[in-house]
């Protein structure tokens, strides 16, 4: 038989192969009909609630699962998804009270252990077991990772069926090894991560490498902290030392720096500013040794990192050398030589390069002593003696002069796992005795650049990087190499990833007791492996510059550590300090208390948590009979009962001797729609977990202390009910009653629910009126939203038909007059609700000296039945006032009677057309003195129509230069100066769409005008005749046009309104003023007209101005516009000054000038009309400057133009009409620029540009001056450059459009090289340039021009000068990096406190 090798390498039969291969297709055949079986089966759909306290954040967990699957199947899927061990934490259901585990062994499917398939979510909750916590898997258990998982676990379901078909986890998993969330147990590495604060990488990275140094470990728990000489809470090596305890004998996988940041003084800002780690090396080994004096520890720094240098200086003539004995803590080596583009390739390279001496010749001859006479000499260093613990900082932060911006050498340098530090030490030196010049050089270390303080850490680069070449030298080659007595052993690697912009620091660090390297990035320690250390050795691809150089990211070593004493082949060299680190059993008595101590506090904080864990926090609110609505947050364990928490509430809400407390129980609210929803009766024992539906972070609900009287009994409250507020209206004294709370039922019909309000009225539930509800004249009308009122008129309706929901609104009235017999929209019911629902009441601040208002307000007070002490301090001023009145009414008379003599036809038409107009608007009635020429009661407005009349014929009391009121425009206009710079639209603000917050239907009452109390005070509603209107957003000036719905004077052109207006006087911060109580749908032409009374002139006359809630005031000029966006309480403010007419618009006037520091200055406020040319508001500029600003200009010598923000745009022609050639709107600003000689611009062809010239000679810039081109060419323009203005040759002219805002400023050392010259275009407005308008800047240079050649000390010095020049013209320097905090540790406990400062 022939033979045929198998798999197994053994011969089998031919025939074999055939059957072992159909054998192979039947299974697979049978493992896809399972798999098509279990795709056909139902599912049942899990949602498993983590409610234990195994991570900070609890997880929700979804599966999908074949309705077949068993319980213990369940178990293990959850544990794989949550990654949890199985068999340490219980499932039980949700949506009960029984919290029952489920079977963990149980082989019952999901669907006979009650689970509901067929898409029903089934809630289940993952608890401790037996009071423990779950254990989190580990990442070598495989239950963490897919692949971990055996056979019969790969084809499971878990989810739907993968796309390509095959059985597999569901997506949605990550692992939870390596998540911010998991901080609560300990990592599988045995050790203990640190939180990052929020930039305190840096200071993770220190610490964990000092917490690895045996040396420092154990010298420091040796140190024994006395409680009575220091606050533990300042003291930097107890907080220290109880860190360290806490990273060797904590269970947790990370714990907080916190304590040990605030021993050094800092707060929390400290924590949003990354340093650099050398130097929080050096701070903090200062400030242990500051703290350490008069101890044992006092010289621990110096015997662990310190190491000493000559600095040298030998004259090559004689040999005489000079020399001194320094001192160092780390060696700083350079990365890159300055003005080279080669990096040294190791640390061995660097070190070499660190004491190569340089030669002393030519300018920088050194003075030699024996010689007496200057000589070349060599300059250097010397290594004397290393360190125990041999420290490199790698300087690959510097500056780079030729952009001027900070950049990070990402270059790669290698470094050995056992560095021979026998080359570069001076045997013979280290013989030599010390002088007296010795002095640390640790301290003047320079060129340790820091690290920016923006970014966050980046985590995620640890170990990623590019172009790294591993280390060829193979292990078996570096054990026969023979160590040298200065052998220094790898040990501690700090990495930096980033840029010099900001980054993220981690450690990578070698455990002396079992050799393994470790990662340690803030609060997540893994093991890594020699790779990952060689690639950290940095190596970044692509052209150096300083894109790639300032924000290249790239991960590098920064500081490394060796140690000497386990490698040193003599002892008396370097003895080795502490072979290993202390154990917990040999720990000093100081130690182990504290250990205990740390431990009970951390049981403590278990025990909490667990507290924490089932205890419900829920809102609770109380109607306290004294303090009114009190809210606080109730805090009640699971188990506690409803008596116990009801007692609870009753202390929280301070009810003791208040109340009594079984006149209290506690009831399910709704605070948003202020709904009870049930009450609990006969569930006073049962656990407050069961009635609140269990702990939750936060529930849909909240509960309310209800109180009663003794002698009243507690409604109960039945789920489904509503509530109702219901308010009783009285049309015969026009009065809403506040409102009383009604609770009904949705399926109650319109007949019952009338029936129960007429039987709370006998109970005297509802208001006492004489003339009764009765049920059968009831009308009750439903509030559904602000702008719907609903009569409920079909008796079998039901509540829930009409639109009641949680909350609800009526009003009722039974009166039984005729007022039900007409239509709803017209009858007094509705007009009075109507009325309750528009009127806001607004606080009016009058003029000081306004004509009208001391009269008017004494008038009211007489009306109103008020005494005048309010008034009394304003006798002393009455005279001036009253004359003041009396002198503006003569004139106002005058004026009138004159103006009706010139034109009474016309005059005739505008008083009935203004009597029209007032027909319907409800003025205060005022009883006066019939002889008092102010009094402006109903029966005396035919002088106020008068008045109106004479305004709206000729307007020409305003241009009078006599007249009081144009002076009083004047004053108006410069008292304003200060906001005219605003730039904020005040019409916007002012208008209908306005979202300032509507009013408070709840308020308390306030008697108005006619019977209505503060409750028709609501929120805003239209009236039914209005609910179309549309809202725009044109100005005031031109909303009288064809589109508007109302017309001049406020009156809507569709129907006649009812417009309610009432003014009451008031004295608020010693000014006058008056509360209006107002319908909202009044438009500002109308309650300006309301307010001429009061205020003594016309509306044309006097200005409206809003004041917001910063106390800044705009105008209010929209007269079509209604007071809709106005709100309860909101103020105004009322100047004296000519308002705006229609078609008119307010528009501010700034001076253009471009070679000024400060180009733009304010000039004044003046107005221009739609139809006006150019050429006519420079005519009625011109004299108010004049005036104003004592600018005395000529017409043919000034020009406007369009501003917009600082840019100059635009050039107006004199022709130019504002409307039709120029847009123009509220508010708006132009510039005025003085011209040296007349207009050039006669076209809107031509092109206005600025031109600047840029010396680069003398490294200069020239004054702007201006050149009008007839086309976009920019031959033109280089043409007229150098032609008109500069004298360049053509062919030697460079220029380039300008950056930013006018007037484009640049510093002088950046603008050669930084902006775009000569762009490849022929015509200015396509890209780059973008020429389009006029105002455009243009730089300009002539090309043969060399640079000025500066030295070091010039660049600095004009550095300097730009920037002061730069922040003066409001335009930032280009290279502006973020004030760098210096690292400070303060052995105090904190800074001083300036004592002004808040």
């Amino acid at each position: 038989m022939e033979m045929v090798p198998s798999e197994e390498n053994q011969f089998v039969p031919k025939e074999g192969v055939f059957w072992s291969c159909r054998q192979g297709i039947f299974d697979e055949m049978k493992r896809l009909s399972q798999i098509h079986n279990a795709a056909e089966e139902p599912r049942v759909l899990c949602i498993i609630q983590d409610i234990t306290s195994a991570k900070t954040v609890n997880e929700r967990l979804t599966l999908n699962l074949p309705a077949s699957t068993t319980l213990a199947k369940l178990y293990e899927d959850v544990a794989h998804k949550a990654g949890y061990v199985n068999g340490t934490f219980d499932l039980a259901w949700g949506n009960t009270p029984d919290m029952t585990p489920l079977d963990h062994n149980s082989e019952m499917s999901l669907s006979d252990s009650e689970f509901e398939p067929g898409g029903k979510r089934n809630f289940l909750q993952l608890t401790d077991k037996d009071g423990e916590q779950p254990q989190i898997a580990s990442d070598e258990s495989g239950t963490a990772d897919s692949s971990g998982l055996d056979d019969s676990s790969q084809e499971r379901f878990i989810g739907p069926l993968p796309r390509d078909g095959s059985a597999g986890c569901s997506g949605d998993y990550s692992s939870p090894s390596y998540s911010y969330s998991s901080i609560l147990n300990k990592s599988d590495t045995g050790y203990v991560g640190l939180v990052n604060q929020a930039m305190t990488c840096y200071l993770n990275s220190l610490l964990q490498t000092l917490f690895m140094t045996p040396e420092f470990r154990n010298a420091l728990y040796n140190w024994e902290f006395e409680e009575s000489e220091e606050d533990p809470v300042t003291s930097i090596p107890y907080q220290l030392q109880r860190l360290f305890v806490l990273l060797q004998t904590s269970k947790k996988r990370a714990i907080e720096t916190t304590d040990v940041t605030r021993s050094f003084g800092w707060d929390s800002s400290e924590a949003w500013q990354q340093h650099d780690i050398q130097e929080l090396c050096r701070v903090m080994f200062d400030a242990l040794e500051q703290k350490w004096k008069q101890t044992e520890q006092a010289d621990l720094i110096n015997q662990l990192y310190q190491g000493k240098l000559k600095d040298y200086v030998r004259c090559l003539e004689c040999g005489y050398e000079s020399w001194r004995i320094d001192t160092y803590l780390d060696i700083p080596l350079v990365i890159r030589p300055f003005g080279s583009s080669q990096a040294y390739g190791s640390v061995e390279e660097a070190l070499q390069a660190f004491i190569q001496p340089e030669t002393l010749d030519g300018p920088n001859q050194y003075f030699c002593e024996r010689c007496k006479k200057k000589c070349d000499a060599r300059k250097g260093l010397r290594f004397l003696h290393f360190p125990y613990l041999l420290t490199l900082q790698l300087k690959r932060f510097d500056f780079d002069y030729t952009t001027m911006h900070r950049i990070k050498l990402n270059d790669r340098m290698t470094f050995p796992e056992e560095l021979d530090m026998s080359p570069f030490i001076d045997v013979e030196d280290e013989k030599s005795p010390q002088t007296e010049s010795c002095t640390d050089s640790g301290a003047e270390n320079e060129g340790s650049c820091h690290s920016d303080q923006m970014s966050n850490d980046f985590s995620t680069d640890d170990c990623v990087d590019e172009g790294i070449c591993l280390d060829s030298t193979s292990s078996s080659e570096r054990m026969l190499k023979p160590k040298s007595l200065l052998t220094f052993e790898l040990f501690s690697v700090m990495v930096h990833s980033g840029s010099a912009a900001g980054g993220h620091y981690y450690a990578c660090i070698k455990s002396f007791s079992d050799g393994q390297w470790y990662s340690f990035n803030d609060q997540h320690v893994s093991k890594i492996t020699q790779d990952d250390i060689r690639k950290t050795y940095g190596g970044s691809s692509g052209s150096r510059g300083y894109y790639s150089s300032a924000f290249a990211r790239s991960v590098c070593v920064y500081f490394i550590l060796y140690d000497a004493g386990r490698l040193s082949s003599c002892p008396a060299v370097y003895p080795v300090l502490s072979a290993e680190c202390l154990s917990v059993e040999d720990f000093p008595e100081h130690i182990k208390k504290l250990v205990q101590k740390e431990k009970e506090s951390e049981e403590q904080e278990k025990r909490q948590r667990e507290i924490e864990r089932n205890t419900c926090k829920i809102k609770l609110f109380c109607m306290h009979p004294v303090k009114m609505m009190m809210e606080s947050k109730l805090e009640v364990h699971k188990d506690k009962t409803l008596r116990e928490a009801t007692e609870m509430a009753y202390k929280l809400m301070e009810l003791e001797g208040v109340v009594p407390l079984d006149c209290c129980r506690l009831v399910k609210y709704d605070e948003f729609h202020e709904y009870l929803e049930r009450s609990y009766e006969g569930e006073e024992d049962t656990p407050m977990g069961v009635l609140l539906g269990g702990v939750k972070s936060s529930y849909m609900f909240d509960l309310l202390l209800e109180t009663r009287q003794p002698d009243q009994v507690f409604q109960p409250y039945k789920p489904g009910e509503v509530m109702v507020k219901v308010h009783v209206v009285d049309l015969k004294n026009e009065t809403i009653a506040t409102p009383v709370s009604v609770r009904a039922y949705l399926n109650q019909t319109i007949t019952e629910f009338k029936q129960l309000i007429s039987q709370l009225y006998i109970m005297k539930l509802l208001s006492n009126f004489a003339t009764g509800l009765p049920a059968e004249t009831m009308r009750v009308v439903l509030e559904r939203c602000y702008n719907d009122l609903r009569l409920l008129y079909v008796p079998n309706k039901t509540l829930k038909a009409e639109g009641f929901f949680r909350s609800n609104k009526v009003f009722v009235e039974s009166s039984g007059s005729t007022d039900h017999q007409v239509a709803f929209t017209d009858s007094l019911l509705w007009k009075l609700l109507d009325r309750h629902g528009n009127t806001i009441r607004l606080l009016v601040l009058l003029p000081e000296q306004s004509p009208g208002t001391l009269a008017n307000r004494t008038l009211c007070q007489k009306v109103g039945g008020d005494s005048d002490a309010a008034f009394e301090g304003s006798k002393g001023n009455r005279k001036s006032v009253e004359t003041i009145l009396e002198e503006s009414t003569k004139k106002l008379k005058n004026l009138s009677l004159q103006q009706q003599h010139q034109g009474s036809s016309a005059s005739d038409s505008q008083k009935s057309s203004d009597a029209s107009d007032f027909e319907h608007i409800e003025s205060p009635t005022q009883e006066a003195d019939s002889n008092s020429s102010l009094c402006v009661a109903a029966d005396n407005r035919e002088l106020e129509n008068r008045i109106r009349a004479t305004a709206g014929s000729s307007g020409g009391a305003s241009s009078d230069p006599d007249n009081h009121f144009a002076c009083e425009e004047r004053s108006d206009s410069e008292v304003n100066n200060d906001r005219s710079t605003s730039s904020v639209d005040s019409d916007i603000l002012s208008s209908s769409h306005s979202s300032d917050t509507l009013c408070n239907a709840d308020s308390g009452p306030i008697q108005l005008a006619n019977g209505l109390d503060s409750h028709s005070i609501t929120s805003s509603r239209r009236s039914k005749a209005h609910e179309g209107k549309k809202e725009t957003w044109d100005t005031a000036e031109e909303d009288s046009g064809t589109d508007s719905e109302y017309d001049d004077n406020g009156k809507s052109k569709a129907e006649a309104q009812y417009l309610y207006f009432r003014a009451e006087p008031c004295s608020q911060d010693d000014s006058f003023g008056l509360v209006v109580h107002v319908d909202k749908r009044i438009t500002l032409a109308a309650f300006k007209q309301n307010l001429e009374p009061y205020v003594g002139v016309t509306s044309t006359q006097f200005k409206v101005f809003r004041v917001y809630a910063n106390n800044q005031e705009f105008e209010s000029v929209r007269l079509n516009e209604t007071l809709s966006s106005f709100s309860d309480d909101n103020k105004i403010t009322i100047r004296l000054g000519r308002a705006l007419k229609k078609g008119e618009y307010r528009v501010k006037v700034y001076q253009l000038l471009v070679n000024e520091p400060e180009p733009c200055k304010f000039l004044v406020d003046t107005v221009f009309a739609k139809g006006m040319t150019v050429r006519q508001s420079k005519e009625e500029l011109l004299p108010q400057l004049k005036e104003q600003c004592k600018l005395d200009l000529s017409i043919d010598r000034v020009r406007l133009r369009k501003k917009t923000w600082k840019n100059p745009g635009t050039v107006f022609l004199d022709y130019h009409v504002y409307e039709e050639d120029i847009s123009i709107s509220s508010n708006w600003e132009v510039f005025l620029e003085v011209l040296n000689e007349p207009e050039k611009m006669k076209s809107m062809s031509q092109l206005a540009v600025l031109t600047r010239r840029w010396s680069p000679a003398t490294m200069k810039l020239g004054p702007f001056q201006e050149v009008i081109l007839e086309s976009s060419s920019v031959e033109e323009l280089k043409e007229k450059v150098c032609l008109e203005i500069s004298g360049i040759p053509l062919e030697n002219l460079d220029f380039a459009k300008g950056r930013g805002t006018f007037p484009c400023d640049i510093s002088v050392l950046e603008i050669h090289q930084d902006l775009d010259w000569n762009p490849k275009v022929s015509t200015l407005n396509v890209w780059p340039l973008y020429i389009c308008d006029d105002g455009a800047v243009v730089f300009y240079r002539d090309s043969t021009e060399e640079p000025m050649e500066l030295s070091e000390e010039e660049r600095n010095e004009l550095m300097k000068k730009e920037s002061s020049r730069l922040l003066k013209t409001g335009h930032r320097v280009s290279y502006s990096p973020r004030k760098e905090k210096a690292l400070k540790i303060y052995l105090d406990g904190g800074p001083a406190k300036d004592p002004g400062q808040d």
